[in-house]
């Protein structure tokens, strides 16, 4: 067995693996020692101590605070991921010991979170009251390091085909178009007829530079002769989308079984303008070849049965 096998299998403890980590999100041995509850020099000695195991310098000190070298990167990496495991492990067991089912964290992009996820969470609860669903939302540049790690399940939201990869494993489920919506107040909320021409000129909140609906967006404008609005917000947030809509006012880009959900509470219009671009299914992303819980594959049997046809 080699020294980084002995170290990986035998030596490492949990307090280990916690220091990493803490270290990775403080990068300041001050704040880390106060967040584990330990003195700075213990900070210090462990650490050592953890270096000493693989004979590599994992992390460095710098004007910007304490910074992972590449080895400590890769360490840090195998230490979130172990400790998922043993979070999830410890609530199935909690959740097995009081009588409920398990536990399950999933990641949701805008577009899959109120038509999709939070029906299959409605069935779910349906058939197992106590199973616990965590939610997190983002887009897959914050969600898909969490999944790789082991701190997600699985990840609903839009199959975009930048990100696919070897190690990730993708379902469809429906087809999800976009629309162009207002907020009740603004201007175009009552025009009968509006046109990309109007739209033109106008504040947007649009989704980020990554997502193939923002390409597709520019792509309408100039497909009728025009340049793509240039007063923007980009982001991923359905909070702060409907915010800008509202106070700016901008018009938004979202897609069709969000907005449709948000009109019928009152909160958006969606103009009568067709958006006439095809995108990525929506659908269910895990990691190739981990074994799912109970309660993530009950889930994902609740994400397919109410799906749109």
């Amino acid at each position: 067995m080699s020294q980084i096998d002995r170290v990986l299998r035998s030596n490492l403890k949990l307090r280990h693996l916690q220091l990493l980590v803490a270290l990775d999100e403080f990068r300041h041995l001050g704040r880390v020692s106060e967040f584990l509850s330990i003195t700075q020099p213990a900070v210090s000695k462990m650490l050592a101590e953890i270096e000493r195991m693989f004979d590599l310098k994992l992390f460095v000190r710098s004007t910007r605070g304490t910074e992972p070298t590449p080895y400590g990167a890769t360490v840090v990496r195998f230490a979130r991921s172990v400790l998922a495991d043993y979070q999830r492990t410890r609530d199935e067991i909690d959740a097995v010991a009081s009588g409920g089912a398990g536990r399950t964290s999933v990641g949701a992009m805008v577009v899959a979170t109120p038509s999709l996820l939070v029906q299959a969470i409605q069935r779910l609860k349906k058939q197992s009251a106590l199973t616990t669903v965590m939610v997190e939302e983002g887009d897959l540049t914050r969600l898909l390091p969490r999944l790789r790690v082991g701190e997600l399940d699985l990840i609903v939201g839009r199959l975009e085909p930048g990100y696919a990869s070897p190690d990730l494993e993708t379902e469809a489920l429906y087809a999800e178009p976009m629309c162009i919506v207002v907020s009740p107040e603004h201007p175009l909320a009552k025009a009968s007829r509006p046109n990309w021409a109007m739209l033109a000129g106008l504040p947007w909140v649009v989704p980020p530079p990554w997502a193939s609906s923002r390409s597709k967006l520019a792509q309408m404008f100039y497909k009728h002769r025009l340049v793509p609005p240039a007063d923007i917000v980009e982001t991923a947030s359905f909070l702060v989308t409907l915010s800008v809509m509202h106070q700016r006012p901008a018009v938004g880009f979202l897609a069709r079984g969000v907005a449709r959900h948000f009109a019928k509470q009152g909160q958006l219009c969606i103009l009568k303008i067709d958006v006439p671009i095809e995108l990525p299914p929506v659908g269910i992303i895990t990691l190739r070849g981990r074994s799912q819980t109970p309660a993530s594959l009950l889930l994902m049997d609740c994400l397919r049965k109410v799906a749109p046809k």
